[in-house]
């Protein structure tokens, strides 16, 4: 963040990050199961709509106690906020390497010297989404969707529905 002068403020430390709207995101997931409105869920808490806002969409942490009392008042384990997060959020990100180059190679790297390894990729896992297709999960259209198709009580007339809704969407350039 550029300040003023052209100086520049580190982000802080309580800024909120992607574990955060991961959180965030399962507390609208469960709200809208539930069928709450954010207005009932703060009565409950005894917040504002507002900031059950802020906490839905990633914008402030949820600190430990607050995170119980949505875990009680949700009606689910704790561990259900961080269910489905990406391996990549779970761990801090690695402090850099140290430098052990001395003389001309310390030199050599500071005027962009041989540009360093890249990090080895890693596949990414079947059932990991980004974050705007994770998001679907929280809208209450997708919600109404579920829960009606779970209402149909014949199973070969679920699967069929499946397949009429498949076939009237668009074509998965990923799954060619």
């Amino acid at each position: 963040m550029t300040i003023g002068h052209g100086k520049v403020e580190p982000k802080s430390a309580a800024a909120a990050g992607p574990v955060d709207v991961h959180v965030g995101n399962r507390i609208r997931l469960r709200r809208t199961l539930l069928g709450l409105s954010q207005e009932k869920l703060g009565e409950a808490l005894g917040l504002t709509f507002q900031q059950v806002q802020k906490y839905e969409r990633g914008a402030n942490r949820v600190g430990a106690s607050r995170l119980y009392d949505l875990a009680r008042v949700l009606d689910v384990p704790i561990g259900f906020f961080f269910d489905d997060m990406q391996d990549g959020m779970q761990k801090p990100p690695a402090p850099p390497a140290p430098a052990f180059a001395t003389g001309f190679a310390e030199t050599q790297a500071t005027f962009g010297g041989p540009p360093p390894k890249a990090a080895a990729s890693v596949p990414p896992r079947l059932f990991d989404l980004p974050v705007d297709e994770a998001a679907l999960f929280s809208r209450r259209e997708t919600v109404d969707l579920v829960r009606s198709y779970y209402r149909i009580p014949d199973q070969s007339v679920r699967k069929r529905m499946l397949d009429l809704i498949r076939t009237l969407g668009a074509p998965d350039d990923k799954a060619a």
